[in-house]
């Protein structure tokens, strides 16, 4: 059987690009190597940050209005919950760029937000103690999204909708042939389809190969804290935080699932030779040195580590996305590195992403990520 779309990776991308076509009517078979939602590439951690302000660059706003719109969309359709709002406190040193940025953003999009002192911020949220001279500002919009039930939620919804799953199934490779392609798995078995998907995160560049000059996997340690004061750690009590100091950003969310304070930095944690490398967990440094952090600037979260994992996060040099149709085969369309900052865009992109595959183009702006800027037309 020769299917409409095949998607390869059911991690953010892939889970939501499978939903949105199966909304469509579309015939199309999801292909995952392990069984999603899982822990062995970005799509895992109990939690992940969505702010509409956004210090990386002002042309992601619109496309953060429409994410938020089908989050919402998708709780309405499934009547599961998973984005909580909590708002966002970001802050750093005087002329810190992840401050100036949000709030360059902000007023230029004309989105809610607020420039607090940051002995504003400590009142307001006392289980902050951020330095007198610190910029901050507010983002009332943020908040927390579940990777794990948002992926599962879209694989249930899509398979609901007539989307073929087959999971635990690496693909090996994917090949353009006249005006489909074929999708080699490692079985031997070649599955048609009129465009593919490519979602595999870390495992891109074994499919495109053109990608591995142009993107790095960076192995990021998460770590959960047991908060010192319970009280001030809740999500009614604390927002999402971003803190940028002169060497690090650090990040890190309030007790919203009673697991503690999960706390993170978005600095490489060291590179990985490939996606399947095995990856050292949570060193007693690493701990040591979050925990640090948060004695300076949270310290109702400083208490013991109590849990910790790893992530993978596939960048690109630039820092954007590389989301788009393949440069010389307009049947492949291309859904990574996403950088570390991609989740919080699925839902959306899960739309452009069926576009692309139906009719090679989207009414959506995503020009700053298209594959061309690495690789030959």
């Amino acid at each position: 059987m020769k299917h409409d779309v095949a998607v390869v990776g059911l991690g953010a991308m892939g889970s939501a690009t499978t939903y949105a076509l199966a909304q469509r009517g579309v015939r199309v078979i999801g292909i995952d190597r392990f069984e999603p939602p899982h822990d062995r590439g970005s799509s895992h951690g109990e939690s992940r940050v969505i702010r509409m302000a956004y210090f990386e660059d002002p042309a992601y706003v619109p496309l953060l209005r429409l994410a938020f719109e089908h989050w919402r969309r998708l709780e309405s359709n499934t009547g599961e919950r998973v984005l909580t709002i909590t708002g966002v406190i970001e802050a750093g040193y005087q002329g810190a760029p992840l401050v100036e940025g949000s709030v360059r953003s902000a007023v230029q999009h004309g989105l809610p937000h607020e420039v607090l002192r940051a002995s504003e911020v400590n009142l307001r949220f006392p289980a902050f103690s951020l330095p007198a001279d610190w910029d901050c500002v507010f983002q009332p919009d943020g908040g927390v999204l579940r990777p794990e039930s948002a992926i599962r939620l879209f694989l249930c919804a899509a398979q609901g909708s007539g989307a073929q799953l087959c999971l635990n199934t690496v693909v090996r490779s994917v090949q353009p042939v006249a005006d489909h392609a074929e999708i080699q798995l490692e079985s031997g078995e070649i599955i048609e389809a009129g465009s593919v998907v490519l979602c595999a995160g870390p495992w891109i560049s074994e499919i495109i190969p053109e990608l591995r000059g142009h993107s790095v996997l960076t192995r990021q340690p998460l770590v959960w804290f047991r908060p010192s004061d319970q009280g001030l750690v809740r999500p009614d009590r604390m927002p999402v935080f971003l803190l940028q100091t002169k060497d690090d950003l650090v990040y890190g969310f309030p007790d919203l699932f009673g697991t503690g304070v999960k706390v993170a930095s978005h600095l490489s944690g060291g590179d990985l030779p490939g996606p399947d490398a095995p990856r050292a967990e949570a060193s007693d440094e690493e701990k040591a040195y979050l925990r640090t952090v948060l004695k300076r600037y949270v310290p109702a979260a400083s208490g013991d580590p109590c849990h910790a994992t790893t992530c993978i996060y596939t960048r690109a040099p630039d820092g954007h996305f590389v989301l788009g149709l393949h440069p010389r085969h307009p049947q492949i369309v291309i859904a990574s590195p996403c950088s570390g900052h991609g989740f919080k865009f699925a839902s959306v992109f899960g739309e452009v992403l069926a576009d692309l595959a139906t009719r090679q183009a989207t009414d959506k702006p995503i020009d700053l990520f298209h594959p061309g800027r690495f690789m030959e037309p």
